[in-house]
């Protein structure tokens, strides 16, 4: 592991309902006792400040957001992302982000185009339930309940990951019977999904 070691990054927006997960885990591993090297940063929808540590000589990152795959309500996903090749004439508007816009699939892009290092990089998601915009309405605050109960599985199931991380002796991954891994998933796997999800995320 280099002297950056790794960084675990809390994604989402508080008042989006299930969109908070990441934010929630971030703030449930901020208090647990991890190992030197390990920094834990709640991002919210600071996509900007996001890319810039994801360039600052990381060696691996664990990313924690919402993720529509298709699977019942609370169910984790471990996904190893492989961002597609861009062409060199790609749109400039592929590679822009505001302060105050979290695309994670972007975000990637950006750390990609700008010639970013991190050895591995993991996103950690959840299955949402309900981001509050179902209906008329702009939003809500709150996890629902299968969402809230994934939490704590999903600090421990972090935990581990950070444990195979810094070579340690590995604990059991993927205890939970809601947990899926898939590697080498090209980022975003449903683009339409995660373009809408960004699109609630700006302020």
């Amino acid at each position: 592991m280099t002297d950056k070691g790794v960084l675990v990054a809390g994604i989402g927006n508080v008042f989006l309902g299930d969109d908070a997960f990441g934010v929630e885990v971030a703030q449930r591993l901020s208090q647990r006792q991890l190992p030197q090297g390990v920094r834990v940063v709640d991002f919210g929808i600071r996509g900007m400040d996001l890319s810039y540590a994801l360039l600052d000589g990381l060696d691996q990152a664990i990313l924690v957001d919402t993720r529509q795959q298709g699977g019942p309500p609370g169910t984790l996903y471990v996904i190893e992302p492989e961002l597609e090749d861009k062409p060199d004439d790609a749109h400039p508007q592929d590679l822009l982000i505001s302060p105050h816009d979290m695309d994670p699939g972007k975000v990637l892009r950006i750390v990609k185009a700008m010639g970013g290092r991190c050895r591995r990089i993991l996103l950690v998601g959840c299955e949402p339930a309900s981001f509050g915009t179902e209906t008329e309405e702009q939003g809500r605050m709150g996890l629902s309940e299968p969402v809230a109960a994934a939490v704590d599985e999903a600090v421990g199931l972090i935990e581990s990951l950070i444990s195979e991380m810094v070579e340690r002796e590995p604990e059991k991954v993927g205890n939970s019977s809601h947990y899926q891994r898939h590697r080498n998933m090209t980022y975003p796997h449903n683009e339409d999904c995660l373009n809408e999800q960004a699109k609630r995320r700006l302020t």
